[in-house]
């Protein structure tokens, strides 16, 4: 993919990304990965580097596989083709803005929107757990025995999940600590 290909691609996501840098995570999932710009584990780890660096996820996601691919211009040039929609559409808006705020199907539309954003964001969650804590097996037959469920879940991520929970909303510890600490759980463990 060319540099000019890979800004259209992220430009085309930033004009579709309705609900924020979440929903991005599936669109950019559905252009990257399924085209083989990079494999699953590539886009599983950009997650989650963008996800543990200040900004929001769609502008740090944009910045990191243009850096990746085509180096300083590349993260320059892709990381403008991201956030170039949300600046037109912004000052479009800004515009006409009263003339938005009464109208019913400008209401009805965003009333739409909502549960759709809501799925989108859902989807990434969903791939993710099942990317690090679950092994899919190949073949449903391995679950006819108990070695086949002892090897359905990766125990040590599923236990360090478990640890993070209650440290986020039991301890109530900081949300950035708890990112922190699981930075260094994947090195240690991982």
């Amino acid at each position: 993919m060319t540099l000019l290909q890979l800004a259209l691609t992220f430009f085309s996501i930033g004009l579709f990304t309705i609900g924020g840098g979440q929903v991005a995570i599936t669109l950019m999932q559905q252009s990257l990965v399924s085209t083989g710009i990079i494999s699953q584990a590539q886009f599983y780890n950009m997650v989650a580097i963008s996800e543990s660096t200040p900004g929001p996820i769609g502008i740090n996601m944009a910045t990191y596989i243009g850096y990746e691919l085509y180096g300083v211009p590349g993260a320059l040039i892709v990381t403008g083709a991201q956030v170039l929609p949300s600046i037109i559409i912004i000052l479009i808006i800004a515009r006409f803005l009263k003339n938005f705020n009464d109208n019913p199907y400008v209401k009805g539309s965003l009333a739409f929107l909502r549960p759709v954003t809501t799925g989108l964001i859902l989807v990434p969650v969903i791939q993710v757990i099942m990317f690090t804590l679950i092994n899919v097996p190949e073949s449903i037959s391995v679950l006819t025995t108990i070695e086949g469920w002892k090897g359905l879940f990766n125990w040590i991520c599923l236990a360090a999940y478990g640890v993070f929970v209650f440290l986020l909303f039991k301890v109530k510890l900081h949300p950035i600590a708890v990112i922190l600490l699981g930075a260094v759980f994947g090195i240690v463990f991982l």
